[in-house]
């Protein structure tokens, strides 16, 4: 199953029916808008729709800059752009400590007017701050003054930011919500629910690590211009720190693989894919057709696209286009990561695979392609055949020789589907045996991951933000440098992993002694693999890892 649907997006994908060839997007502007009148700037105004660009942010203080700046940088007429920066900021040792601190000045400079108990009560929040932030002066009114002063730094950074562009001319609208209701998904939907959308055509989503190029807008909206029936443009990941570690070059390797194989397969064969939730432009009636953004699971790109889809909405991938971002490079991130992408799929499966198999909107053999292509083998076979091939059948097998594994499950097909991920990855081609690796191991993981959303088990709505380090660790949140203490080298350690690794060993020690075949040497390498994830010594170290 893998490797046919390997070998059919891979064809597909080196078919290369190129999305301008197909639906055709001349540029917009004058030359477009303006009958032959090259100085008839106001019609080549008009020509440009309007667009909205939202920016989710949570906590987001070392990438808010890049994302802001480079959505404000976009080349498209001021009057028909409007970034919505949605902050759903709740950092407790910012946020909340300021407010306290306000309330508590106002109290101070009016005594007269404050309760007495909500003044004892403030005093001693105050008292238990104070206690926990280092202060040279402890004179109240100046600590407080001086708490309050490199906080409010803090909290109003990305609000700051926001103002500024404003000053220089751009629409940039800051959003705050009183609760996370719904993550992501939520803060996207009551964006949309701002009387100025009414006013937009498309909304472009990047996420608060995401710098898309200037021309960004002016390579994406003629597509769903020019051609109604597109729903979606979707770009390229591109990013800007693949050789920070191995553990990212890694990553680069199969998140290259997904989009150069997946995502244009897709593209190409079916016109659909899911959306990676980022770097694409969303035709906004395309979206409240299919029932706008719902927090029903933690793939919520992923659920908008499959409902647009089963709506008759086309989608297109541009290679071409491309989008930097950041790789997480730490491994407890990037843990959280995986957990959320395959746990919330597994349980969208669940969710909408009655729909899908009911549903008379679409063809039989798009159901096909979505219930087993797209959902069975990529999001269920995907995981659970390399952990149990690699890490269960073939140790087993060495501890009971009654148990042979066929060659071509072990060789054949296994290769063939690796050297697929290397046409596409020939930069990286000398990392394959790590990948190979890694990739194993964290299908242990993924496996788990799938289960829980399939079975809908504890945590099957569990929602970690993936955290990011911008141009590198230097600047800090002020949370991690007030309450994480160094990080203690056990407390990276991940005791399913270790205990696993120590089966492996034991295996291929046993094939070693007693055996007749070489599947020592893969076994002991799997182990040291395990080994090395189970201890954390894996990606970068910082305080929260």
């Amino acid at each position: 199953m893998l490797l046919a649907d390997a070998v059919l997006m891979a064809a597909a994908c080196f078919a290369r029916r190129r999305p301008d060839w197909r639906y055709g997007a001349t540029p917009l502007g004058a030359g477009a808008g303006a009958d032959d009148d090259d100085d008839d700037e106001e019609a080549g105004r008009v020509a440009y729709p309007m667009v909205l660009v939202q920016i989710p942010m949570y906590n987001e203080r070392e990438v808010y800059k890049l994302s802001i700046g480079a959505a404000c940088g976009l080349s498209w007429p001021s009057d028909r752009l409007i970034v919505q920066v949605l902050d759903d900021s709740t950092d407790p040792t910012v946020k909340t400590w300021y407010d306290r601190l306000r309330k508590t000045l106002v109290q101070q400079a009016h005594p007269a007017q404050a309760d007495m108990d909500v003044h004892q009560s403030t005093k001693r929040k105050n008292k238990e701050l104070m206690t926990r932030v280092p202060i040279l002066e402890c004179d109240s009114n100046h600590g407080l003054a001086s708490i309050i002063s490199s906080y409010l730094i803090a909290v109003g950074l990305v609000e700051l930011e926001c103002k500024s562009w404003g000053n220089k001319g751009k629409n940039v609208k800051y959003e705050v919500r009183n609760t996370r209701k719904g993550y992501k998904a939520g803060a996207l939907k009551e964006g949309l629910l701002r009387d100025y959308v009414q006013q937009c055509n498309y909304v472009a989503i990047f996420d608060a690590d995401f710098q898309p190029e200037p021309d960004f807008l002016l390579r994406t909206i003629p597509y769903l211009v020019r051609n109604p029936q597109i729903g979606l443009v979707q770009a390229h990941w591109e990013f800007v720190n693949t050789s920070e570690c191995l553990m990212t070059r890694i990553q680069k390797m199969t998140l290259h693989y997904h989009f150069k194989v997946e995502q244009e397969g897709g593209s190409s064969t079916f016109a659909f894919f899911g959306f990676n939730g980022t770097a694409g432009v969303w035709r906004i009636s395309a979206l409240e057709e299919a029932g706008g953004w719902k927090d029903r699971t933690t793939v919520e790109d992923m659920d908008l696209a499959v409902r647009a889809g089963l709506k008759g909405w086309k989608f297109v991938y541009l290679a071409d286009v491309k989008v930097k971002s950041e790789l997480p490079s730490n491994l407890k991130t990037y843990r959280h990561q995986q957990h959320r992408w395959t746990c919330g799929a597994a349980n969208l499966f669940r969710k909408v695979g009655a729909e899908i198999l009911f549903t008379k909107e679409v063809p039989f053999w798009w159901k096909f392609y979505l219930l087993y292509s797209f959902f069975f083998v990529r999001k269920v076979v995907a995981h659970v055949v390399p952990f149990m091939l690699y890490c269960v059948v073939i140790p087993f097998s060495v501890l009971i020789p009654e148990v042979t594994v066929p060659v071509w499950g072990v060789v054949y097909v296994p290769t063939t589907i690796t050297l697929l991920h290397a046409i596409r990855n020939t930069s990286s081609i000398h990392f394959i045996p790590f990948w190979i690796l890694f990739e194993n191991v964290m299908s242990f993981h993924r496996t788990k991951a799938m289960f829980i959303g399939l079975l809908e088990l504890g945590g099957v709505n569990e929602w970690v933000v993936t955290e990011k380090l911008g141009n590198g660790s230097n600047t800090k949140p002020a949370s991690q440098i007030l309450e994480r203490p160094p990080c203690r080298f056990w407390d990276r350690w991940t005791m399913s992993e270790i205990l696993f690794s120590i089966f492996l060993f034991f295996c291929a020690t046993y094939n070693l002694a007693y055996g007749g075949d070489y599947y020592f040497v893969y076994i002991y390498l799997q182990a040291i693999a395990f080994l090395v994830v189970g201890i954390g010594f894996c990606g970068t170290i910082s305080s929260n890892s």
